[in-house]
C-alpha cells in the first residue's frame, strides 16, 4: 500500500495511457457485438497486424532516432495510415471470408465464435511463420529485414525522444504520454459523433436496434456490417501506434493478451456501448496498476480479472449498460 501512495501519480499517468490502448480496441469489440451480437475474438490479430504495419513502414522509411520535428511527425503520420490501412484491410477481410457466409448460410452464434477463434490463431501464425512463408516464394532476400526472427519480438526504432513536459506528485509527464492519452480521446470523441450524427451512423445504430426494420426502411445490412468492422479495424490500427510509442515493441502474438485485456474492458464498460469502452478502458488500466502495485506485478493480469467479475456480480450490463442501438443520438 505504501508503494501505491508513494507512486500514485506515477501508476495513474501510466494506467491511462494504457488504458487508452485498451479502450481503442475495445471499440471493434463493441461496434461488432452491437450490430452482429458477435465476439471478435480474431480483433486481437487486427490490432497486433496494425502494430507491424506501423513498425514496417517507419523501418521503409528509415526511420531513426535524432530526426527533426518536422521528420518526427512525418513518421508518426505514416504510422497512423499505414497502421489504420493495414487493421481496416484485415478487418474488412475477416468479416468477408470468415463470417458473411455463415451469416448468409443463418449459421448459430456458436459456429461465428468458433470461426472467430480459428481466424484468431490463423492471422497469428501466419505473422509468427511470415519468414518460411517468404521463402516459400523466393522474397526472403529482398524482405529479410521484414521478416527475420518472425517468432521474436521486433523493436521499434526510437524516433520520438520522450521528454518530460511538467512535473506531477514527483512524476515526470512526457510528451508521449500526453500525447496518447490526449490523441485517445480525441480519437474517441470523433467516432462517437459519427456514430451519432453521420448518415452511416445512424444506419449502424439502426442495424444495431432492429435489423429487420433497418432493411423494411432501405438500410443495407451487408454493407453496414463491413463499414462496421472496417471502423473498428481502423481503431485498433491506432491502438497499434500509441501501443507502439509507448510499449516500443511488438511480436506475432501480441495482440493476445492485449485483446483479452480489450474485450474484459467492453464487458467492464458495457459491451455494445462506445463510452462504456472508454471509460472501461480507462478503468481497467487505473485497476491493473493500482492492483498490481498492492499485491505485486505477478498478480497484474488477476486483478483486471477479479474486477471484471465483481463489477458484474453486482452490475451484469457493465458500468454503462446502454446498447449501441439504444445509443441518443
Amino acid at each position: 500500500m505504501q508503494f501505491l501512495i508513494d507512486n500514485f501519480w506515477a501508476l495513474t499517468i501510466t494506467g491511462l495511457t494504457l488504458g487508452a490502448v485498451y479502450a481503442l480496441v475495445a471499440l471493434g469489440y463493441t461496434l461488432v457485438y452491437g450490430v452482429l451480437r458477435l465476439i471478435n475474438f480474431a480483433h486481437s490479430e487486427v490490432f497486433m497486424y496494425g502494430t507491424f504495419a506501423a513498425l514496417w513502414v517507419v523501418m521503409f522509411l528509415g526511420g531513426k532516432a535524432g530526426g527533426g520535428t518536422g521528420q518526427v511527425i512525418f513518421w508518426i503520420a505514416m504510422m497512423f495510415v499505414a497502421a489504420m490501412t493495414m487493421s481496416g484491410l484485415i478487418a474488412v477481410l475477416l468479416e468477408r471470408f470468415a463470417y458473411r457466409p455463415l451469416r448468409k448460410r443463418n449459421a448459430p452464434p456458436l459456429i461465428a465464435l468458433i470461426s472467430a477463434i480459428g481466424a484468431s490463431f490463423v492471422l497469428a501464425e501466419i505473422m509468427g511463420l511470415r519468414e518460411k512463408i517468404v521463402a516459400w516464394v523466393g522474397l526472403e532476400d529482398n524482405l529479410r529485414a521484414y521478416v527475420r526472427n518472425s517468432r521474436n519480438a521486433v523493436g521499434l526504432p526510437d524516433i520520438v525522444a520522450k521528454e518530460p513536459v511538467f512535473t506531477i506528485g514527483g512524476y515526470a509527464v512526457t510528451n508521449v504520454d500526453i500525447f496518447v492519452i490526449v490523441g485517445a480521446i480525441t480519437i474517441m470523441v470523433i467516432l462517437d459523433q459519427f456514430v451519432k450524427r453521420s448518415r452511416l451512423g445512424r444506419g449502424i445504430r439502426a442495424v444495431a436496434q432492429d435489423p429487420e426494420a433497418a432493411a423494411l426502411m432501405g438500410v443495407n445490412r451487408d454493407r453496414v456490417i463491413q463499414v462496421t468492422f472496417l471502423v473498428g479495424g481502423v481503431m485498433a490500427g491506432a491502438a497499434a501506434v500509441f501501443y507502439l510509442l509507448r510499449i516500443g515493441i511488438t511480436r506475432y502474438d501480441a495482440g493476445f493478451l492485449l485483446g483479452v485485456k480489450a474485450f474484459t474492458a467492453a464487458v467492464l464498460g458495457g459491451i455494445g456501448n462506445l463510452r462504456g469502452a472508454l471509460l472501461g478502458g480507462f478503468v481497467l488500466g487505473l485497476a491493473e496498476n493500482y492492483g498490481s502495485a498492492i499485491v505485486g506485478t505477478e498478480w497484474k493480469d488477476v486483478v483486471a480479472f477479479v474486477l471484471l467479475i465483481v463489477i458484474l456480480l453486482f452490475r451484469p450490463t457493465g458500468l454503462l449498460g446502454e446498447s449501441l442501438g439504444k445509443a441518443r443520438a
